[in-house]
């Protein structure tokens, strides 16, 4: 059975600074899982420490929601991700992307800068893929009961996204389990603890 420890946002910021650079100079830390699991925030957290080891630097953290061409986009917005802000950072030179409006349905005209820092923060479904995990410093899995996840998105998003998501959480479900994510990941995060913690300095691991 599953053991779940609390720990500290800051002690994983020391691991991951004294881990290698694998992505140029840059330690890349993918936090993946499924939607609603709660990946933003611990990301959100994550950076957060970094920043007090970096002397108020906080690291980019990019939302690949952000880089999504709608919800058909699922999965083949890798490319994208690569050539905007993957190839520049292996070539120590600071990287941007254009963020998706889904309001508007396309991506808008600003680019957004990453630029060139000891650690980016990629945040998404699929970040910790098989085709980039030899550049990864750390690959964190968050995961929480279908149920809630479907309930926070809806919360968050309206119901009138319903059909989508369900179509979505299969897409994840699949992926998933080809690509044996959870399995092969460095981390693996309860989205959803119930043991009582503070959660803006701790989370809470399942090992």
């Amino acid at each position: 059975m599953p053991v779940a420890v609390v720990e500290a946002y800051a002690e994983l910021a020391r691991r991951v600074l004294a881990g290698p650079a694998r992505l140029g100079r840059t330690r890349l830390v993918a936090v993946d899982g499924p939607s609603g699991a709660g990946k933003s925030r611990f990301a959100a957290h994550l950076a957060d420490a970094l920043a007090v080891l970096l002397d108020g630097d906080r690291p980019p953290v990019v939302h690949t929601d952000d880089l999504l061409d709608g919800w058909d986009d699922q999965f083949s917005f890798w490319a994208r991700l690569d050539e905007w802000v993957l190839t520049p950072l292996r070539e120590g030179k600071p990287g941007s992307y254009r963020r998706y409006s889904w309001v508007r349905q396309r991506f808008l005209g600003r680019p957004v800068p990453v630029p060139a820092m000891p650690v980016l923060v990629v945040e998404g479904v699929s970040t910790a893929r098989a085709v980039v995990r030899p550049e990864l410093t750390l690959a964190v899995f968050v995961t929480a009961p279908a149920p809630l996840r479907l309930a926070r998105a809806v919360a968050r998003d309206g119901p009138e996204i319903l059909p989508e998501l369900r179509r979505w959480h299969a897409g994840e479900r699949a992926h998933f389990a080809a690509d044996d994510t959870a399995a092969r990941v460095d981390l693996l995060v309860d989205g959803a603890p119930t043991l009582p913690y503070d959660a803006d300095r701790y989370y809470v691991r399942v090992r």
